[in-house]
């Protein structure tokens, strides 16, 4: 079953945050990830102030065919050397979804 990686952030410091991108990129295409959203614009539907306190900069979605996939790329020794990159370019907020199964009737 697919997953999905919902992340929003913040940026710290623009240059980090490209070289960030660049190295997580190959990362999650060389663990069979790919980007659904990256850094698209971001235009918030309701007015309120809950919405202004979590108005995220940056948010990403990345589908992984599975769960072992996304856990494989994340725990790998690669993306592992990036974290303090990761930590200087930008806060960031990440969920991980199930994909919808239909129900069969």
């Amino acid at each position: 079953m697919s997953v999905y990686l919902v992340v929003e952030g913040k940026v710290k410091h623009q240059e980090k945050y490209k070289e960030y991108i660049a190295a997580v990129s190959e990362i999650i295409a060389s663990h069979k990830g790919r980007y659904l959203v990256h850094d698209g614009k971001v235009t918030p539907l309701f007015e309120g102030r809950e919405l202004e306190r979590r108005n995220p900069e940056k948010v990403l979605i990345v589908e992984f065919p599975t769960a072992a996939d996304h856990r494989r790329c994340f725990t790998s020794p690669e993306y592992q050397a990036i974290v303090p990159l990761r930590d200087a370019a930008a806060e960031f907020r990440a969920v991980l979804l199930e994909g919808y199964v239909p129900e069969k009737r």
